[in-house]
This record gives structure tokens, sequence and C-alpha cells, in this order.
């Protein structure tokens, strides 16, 4: 992460903690509640398209497992919501290590089309498997999570207590992503995206250091999945939709590909409009289309991507001037 993101970050992560204490607007908080989840979302997914470099279209998959993992263990066998939490991010990114280990192996359009095929194998399961997942009628009326702190048990109901309890899954998940982007696995991923036969050559195994950063992804997916359960209370077979997976790489692809912040500002910039633009229904849509377009024609790398170059511009030119007065 550099000090842009970083400053950026800090002064944004110290307005959101706030936020509840300025204003109780109902409405408000929820939208925020959503921009957490997608935040978590795109932040995972930007793992495999920022660093790994491959296209994943099948995201909502690990998303819907956690969400089902999640609701199945907290009404079928009583699990308290921790363990529900952890368990829907492991099976999460088993199934990202099952689908990874498969499709890893391919590059560019066989490794799309079969990550998307992969949500709608799952949503077709979710909607036969009657026996486990309820067909259609999926899981309603889920209990509120439960977070226990040594004899307290805090029961977690109104939208101030989930507003914190999405803002510490999100902070938890940019801690772990920021330590990925300082660690070696994020130059090794990085050196795959850029050139897989080059990382070869100098002994980067391009298929273990990708599959590492996919199932961190999932895993992640998983959490948010998990927390979606019991904030919606209801999980059905359209939480492997497409139209999550679309959502979350808008998200990716407006914010930055490749930074830690992007994703998140993207995140926040995609849900607002959404929730603010209902009023036009479908048209909404072809909306986002045209920013899509606008996007890639004046900021291929999104917006923290031009941030980051305008600030290492201005540095390089400041550079270039201390220079050329000592000259």
């Amino acid at each position: 992460m550099t000090i842009t993101e970083k400053k950026a970050l800090s002064i944004a992560l110290l307005l959101v903690w706030l936020l509840p204490i300025v204003s109780q607007n109902q409405f408000l908080l929820h939208v925020m509640i959503m921009v957490f989840l997608y935040a978590i979302l795109a932040s995972s997914l930007n793992l495999t398209i920022g660093f790994v470099g491959e296209l994943s279209l099948g995201h909502a998959a690990f998303f819907g497992i956690g969400a089902y993992t999640s609701a199945i263990l907290s009404t079928k066998w009583g699990l308290p919501t921790p363990e529900c939490l952890l368990l829907a991010g492991l099976f999460a990114g088993l199934l990202g290590l099952l689908v990874g280990g498969i499709t890893l192996h391919l590059e560019g359009d066989y490794f799309v089309l079969i990550t998307l095929s992969i949500s709608e194998v799952l949503r077709l399961v979710a909607i036969n498997w009657v026996e486990v997942t309820n067909g259609t009628l999926g899981f309603s009326n889920l209990s509120a999570p439960t977070l226990a702190l040594g004899k307290w048990t805090l029961l977690v109901s109104s939208k101030t207590e989930f507003y914190y309890y999405a803002l510490g899954l999100l902070t938890i998940t940019v801690l772990c992503i920021s330590a990925y982007a300082r660690s070696k696995f994020r130059l090794g991923a990085i050196a795959v995206r850029e050139n897989r036969s080059l990382a070869k050559s100098v002994g980067i195994d391009p298929f273990v250091q990708a599959l590492i950063t996919f199932v961190a992804g999932a895993f992640f997916a998983g959490l948010a999945g998990s927390f979606y359960a019991h904030y919606i209370t209801f999980v059905g077979p359209e939480v492997f939709g497409f139209s999550f997976t679309v959502t979350i790489v808008m998200a990716v692809v407006v914010g930055g590909k490749g930074t830690v912040l992007g994703p998140i500002l993207g995140a926040a910039l995609v849900v607002v409009s959404l929730e603010y633009l209902r009023f036009i229904q479908e048209a909404r849509l072809v909306m986002f289309g045209l920013l899509l377009m606008l996007m890639a024609m004046f900021f291929p790398d999104g917006i923290m991507g031009f941030v980051l170059e305008q600030s290492r511009s201005a540095s390089r030119r400041a550079k270039f001037a201390s220079i050329k007065s000592g000259v």
C-alpha cells in the first residue's frame, strides 16, 4: 500500500467509524452496510483480477456458498455466529481450491467461461437439492448474529450494530489484503500476471501463486456471504446470480484494480449510485454501462489508479525540479 493510499484510508476509516455517532438515519446506515459488504467482495475479487490478472466471473459462487453454509449451520445445527462465519469462509475457500485447481491451468476466455458456469451450476443445485437447501424457498428468518465478549454476549440486531459488525469485517479484510500486498506472494502473483513464461524462468510457479491468491479471495467472499445471510435474514438461489458478480466487477474496475483502496472506493460509488438511482429502475443499468465505457476511455486504471499515477507524476516533477535547481 502506497503512502497516498495509507493517508486516504486513515481519513476514510476515521469518518466511517464516527458516522453512526453523527447520524442515525436508518437508510443511510443501510446503504453504508451494503457498501462495506460489497467492499469486502470487491477486495476479494481484486486479488484475482488485480494481482493474478485473471477475470473471474464466478465470484458469486463463493459468496453464495458462504451464505448457504452460514444459513444451514445456524438453522439446522444451531451453531453460533462466529463458528458459522469462520466455517462459511473455510467452505468457500475449499470450493476456491477445487475450482482454482481446475481452472487456473487455463487462461483467457476458457477461464472466464468456466468460472461463470460454476455459479450457474451451484444455483441449479440450490434449486433442486431441496433436502439440504429448501429449494426455491431457501432459508428465511435467520437469527441475528451473536458475538461473545468474555462473559458478555452481544446480540447484533440494530442498524448501528450491523454497521460496526460489517465495518469490523471490512477492516479485517483490508488488513489481511494489505499484508498480502506487502508479501512475496503479491510479487509472485504480479509476475504471473505480467508474463507467465518469464515467471517460470526465474523459479516462480505460476499455478501455485495464482491458486493461493484465488483461495484467499474465495475465503473473504465466503465471510461476506455469511454476513449477508444474517443481515438480510434470507438466503435463496439468487445469491448465485450473475448480478452480484457484475456489481463486484464494476466496483473493481471503477475503483482501480491491483490497488488496496480502489475496490473499496469503487464499491462505495457503485452501491451508492445503485441505491439512489432506483427511481429510474432498469435504466440505471444503461447508465452504468455508459459509466464503464467512460471509465475505460478516460480512467483505464480506475479512479485510484489515476490518483496514484498523478501522485507519482507530481513526485517525479518535484524530483526533476530539485535536480535542475541544484544544477
